[in-house]
């Protein structure tokens, strides 16, 4: 078939094409036209009539690289205004009405919280500012591309940075601490993206606030430049900087009903519709700090990077889903090898006497005692250990189990006369209760399975019996070092792993000099 050529149908498609062509022309010349209009009407100077979108691109891209050192988040800036045509929205929305210098005012209100304003760079801001609000500040649309580009970023990358310091803490604890296993929120895109969409800065601001009344205490404390009983005023102050902080960190319990372990303290606390129904003493994990040797006022430099002593309990947040009455004892290969081995080479009967189970390739060994465990290093054991439930067992007669990635929980214990010391870093990580049964009754409530936990537990029954605890209840491990009682009394206690010098070395440098 032989096809015609239809004159009439492709001068049709030339006028739409052309039409389309000259649509997206006038569309751009009007951009950049309504830009001019708006940056001269604002200034005054002559010069922002030349403005130019697609060159202020070119160049905004410039400016970044070339600051990409001293800010933040360059990338995450980048991709944000190469989405949005490069549109200055700080500069437009925020410099004339009187927001940038309200965030500036804010910034300078840092040291409110021992926080350094210069790392916001108010100063270089408030420079910029000016040459915008002078008529003849800026020469040349040059000189107006590239000032525009740094004052827009500095404006964005400050107020992200900021943001971020008062609503998610300056430091993630995750990066500092090795044993830090506490589901912790921080600033991501959607927290980041809200600064560009800010309409009245001042309430943005004040809604950043922390609002903790724990915080709210420590601030205070922090302003009236007080000093703790026993300590200097320099060590009262840096105790009260890590804690503030460790309160700006997104990880506190929004559970209705928790268990709540503070490892400084020695003590557990059940916290059910924000008060305490159960507190009692616990032993936790051997620190590396327990003789306080290193303090905030004077530590040295093998304390200022997180190196875990091998028994310190870790941080962490779980839920716990069960109890084991009469509980076996899965003892970790470290244990064993380091104290297990070492008695038994001492007295022949040591694993039977302590009702200790041997173990090699899964099967029960029957006469452990005919090993010659003087020959048995870490490096050539393969045996494993267990230990059987009763009187001696070191888990004691119930031990609570929660996920967790370092197999350590909260158990009982024959060895009640640590519960007397003042430092109660003693064990080999897990953490020792006081009042075992009154943690289950707590937990449990008057159920029939507190019930069958509590008959289990006053009877002499060699079984291991496992109870679900319904519903699962979450527990924290954590750490502080001060905080205001129910009476606002501000409580210290030592920093017996030495998690206060780490985070004071790495958080110095954003607070106010010393």
């Amino acid at each position: 078939m032989i096809k015609f050529y239809n004159a009439k149908k492709t001068t049709w498609f030339v006028l739409v094409l052309a039409a389309c062509f000259l649509a997206i022309t006038f569309q751009g010349c009007k951009k950049r036209s309504e830009m001019g209009t708006i940056l001269f009407k604002k200034t005054q100077n002559i010069v922002f009539k030349d403005f130019d979108p697609d060159t202020f691109a070119v160049v905004f891209k410039k400016v970044l690289a070339s600051e990409k050192s001293n800010i933040t988040n360059p990338q995450f800036i980048l991709n944000h205004y190469d989405q949005n045509d490069f549109e200055p929205v700080f500069v437009i929305n925020h410099l004339w009405d009187g927001s940038l210098q309200v965030a500036i005012d804010q910034y300078q209100k840092a040291d409110e919280h021992g926080i350094d304003p210069k790392i916001f760079q108010p100063e270089q801001i408030s420079a910029l500012m000016q040459k915008f609000h002078s008529k003849d500040g800026i020469k040349t649309i040059g000189e107006a591309y590239h000032d525009m580009a740094e004052l827009e970023i500095l404006a964005s990358n400050s107020l992200i940075n900021y943001s971020g310091a008062m609503q998610f803490g300056i430091l993630s604890p995750r990066k500092i601490y090795s044993r830090y296993f506490i589901k912790t929120l921080r600033p991501d895109t959607t927290s980041m993206n809200r600064i560009f969409n800010v309409e009245d800065m001042k309430a943005y601001l004040d809604s950043i606030q922390p609002k903790d009344p724990n915080y709210l205490v420590l601030q205070k404390a922090f302003q009236e430049g007080i000093t703790a009983p026993g300590l200097s005023k320099e060590e009262t102050r840096r105790i009260l900087l890590v804690n503030m902080e460790r309160l700006r960190w997104k990880n506190k319990p929004a559970d209705n009903k928790y268990v709540y372990v503070n490892i400084p303290d020695y003590r557990l606390n059940v916290i059910d519709s924000g008060r305490s129904v159960l507190n009692m003493k616990v032993c936790v994990g051997e620190g590396r700090n327990k003789l306080n040797l290193n303090t905030l006022e004077s530590y040295n430099d093998t304390c200022r990077e997180d190196n875990p002593f091998p028994h310190e309990t870790p941080l962490l947040s779980s839920v716990i889903h069960s109890v084991q009455v009469n509980p076996i004892w899965n003892i970790p290969k470290s244990i064993a090898t380091k104290e297990i081995i070492v008695e038994e080479v001492k007295d022949p009967f040591y694993l039977s006497n302590k009702n200790i189970d041997v173990y090699k390739d899964g099967k029960l060994i029957e006469d452990p005692e005919t090993i010659d465990w003087s020959k048995v290093t870490p490096r050539n054991s393969d045996y494993e250990f267990k230990q059987e439930p009763g009187a001696d067992n070191s888990l004691g007669k119930i031990k609570f189990l929660f996920e967790n990635r370092s197999s350590v929980y909260l158990h009982d214990t024959p060895a009640k006369d640590a519960f007397r010391y003042a430092m109660r870093a003693v064990s080999h990580g897990c953490v020792r209760l006081e009042q075992p049964l009154q943690l289950a009754h707590t937990l449990f409530r008057d159920t029939a399975r507190y019930n069958l936990v509590a008959k289990i537990m006053s009877e002499d029954n060699p079984t291991p019996t496992d109870i679900a605890l319904r519903p699962r209840v979450p527990v924290y491990i954590t750490y502080v070092t001060c905080w205001p009682d129910k009476n606002g009394q501000l409580q210290f206690r030592k920093d017996v792993y030495g998690l206060d010098i780490v985070l004071y070395d790495h958080l110095k440098k954003f607070l106010l000099p010393e």
